[in-house]
């Protein structure tokens, strides 16, 4: 793999470390500006809109650039959005540096995805795409925890400081190892556009939103559900979430290796056996050690579904993937939205905390589906594309009169 998937990767981390921490630090930044704890959770929900929304619009302002230089200004926004929520006076201020950081987020997973496969051979991309999203995975394992501890021993500013430095070190590496690549040429809005007209296309965005959603459907609720279902003590949580992102590790990289040899036979399984143990967690979570097993096995079970995803969009988009790919992106934090605001649902209809892995365990089932008519889409194409090709008229023969 070349070592500018090392930059790429170090971007991703940073990107990770400060989506995620946010939660960890929401009673001292609500402490800080003296507001209430779902106030400052706007601090999470503006992120992912922020995302959502930024995916498609940094996307398309970067068409004009190269690659290498986009990822590079993406790096400069992320660094700024995080200087100005570690300074911010007061929450309004701060509110505003996270959606700024969350601009750079779709567009740079975006086209880090296409920049990092172009960088190997066709068998490889997906384990390329995987490369770099491992930095998204290991920040949940490293980042956020130790973030987490940054800030509430040395004050949360001091932990977006840090995840600003850290943004400083990926611009570098990206200035540093990133090839230059020239801009594609006849990159237009339109064409870019024109992807989503490709059924395919849309297919993968949906499974990406049910898929992932159905982790997030869980996760969302997992303290509440860890301390008054499983018995965990409060303080053991920040460790169950270290086993959730080693297996999002694990999952992401043996993800990357299969979708490269058979993409919709791994979306098959794992998106079949994400439905399965998000089922099973309903009964899981009454047992600590059962618990623990199952929340590591849907961290690699998720994220063993984002670099086929993302490698089907990008073969599904061919020829103007850049816009499709950030869009994806912005599909994953969709699907957190949209999970999380359903496992609340059913929370509040008094059905209990486990009641969110139903959730889960019906969106994943629903992303199995669409795997399925997908696959049986692009099999009906091929197949009438060969009957085509067999039954094509010969070559007309030329005749010479004579005289």
């Amino acid at each position: 793999m070349p070592l500018a998937l090392l930059a790429l990767a170090i971007g991703a981390f940073g990107i990770g470390t400060t989506e995620f921490v946010i939660m960890g630090l929401l009673p001292e930044v609500a402490a800080d500006f003296q507001v209430s704890i779902p106030t400052a959770g706007f601090l999470v929900t503006g992120y992912a809109l922020g995302v959502v929304l930024g995916a498609p619009l940094m996307t398309l302002l970067g068409t004009r650039v190269t690659r290498k230089r986009m990822l590079m200004l993406l790096m400069g926004l992320f660094i700024v959005g995080n200087l100005v929520s570690a300074l911010a006076p007061v929450f309004g201020v701060m509110l505003v540096g996270r959606v700024v950081a969350s601009l750079a987020h779709g567009a740079f997973f975006g086209i880090g995805s296409v920049v990092a496969a172009d960088l190997v051979a066709p068998q490889k991309k997906a384990g390329a795409i995987a490369m770099m999203f491992t930095g998204l995975t290991v920040a949940n394992v490293v980042g956020v925890p130790l973030g987490t501890y940054i800030g509430q021993s040395a004050g949360w500013r001091t932990t977006f400081l840090v995840v600003a430095f850290l943004g400083v070190i990926g611009l570098l590496g990206v200035a540093r190892l990133v090839p230059e690549q020239p801009r594609p040429g006849g990159v237009r809005i339109r064409h870019e556009l024109a992807a989503f007209r490709n059924v395919q296309v849309l297919l993968a965005m949906a499974m990406t939103v049910l898929g992932f959603g159905g982790v997030f459907a869980a996760i969302t609720y997992i303290t509440p559900m860890m301390t008054g279902t499983a018995g965990y003590a409060p303080s053991s949580v920040t460790w169950l979430l270290v086993l959730f992102g080693l297996g999002m590790v694990g999952g992401n990289l043996i993800g990357g290796r299969f979708a490269d040899r058979r993409l919709m036979p791994m979306l098959y399984v794992s998106l079949g056996s994400l439905a399965l143990v998000l089922g099973l967690f309903t009964v899981t979570a009454h047992n600590k050690a059962a618990a623990a097993v199952t929340i590591t096995l849907i961290g690699a079970l998720g994220f063993a579904t984002v670099p086929p995803l993302q490698k089907r969009v990008l073969d599904q988009a061919a020829g103007a993937p850049t816009l499709a790919s950030a869009v994806n992106i912005g599909a994953f934090n969709l699907g957190n939205a949209l999970a999380a605001w359903l496992g609340g649902l059913v929370i509040a209809a008094g059905l209990g905390y486990t009641a969110p892995n139903w959730v889960g365990a019906v969106l994943a089932a629903s992303a199995l589906v669409l795997a399925v008519v997908s696959g049986l889409l692009e099999r009906r194409t091929s197949a009438g594309a060969g009957r085509i090709v067999a039954g094509s008229s010969p070559e007309p023969v030329a005749v010479t009169a004579r005289h």
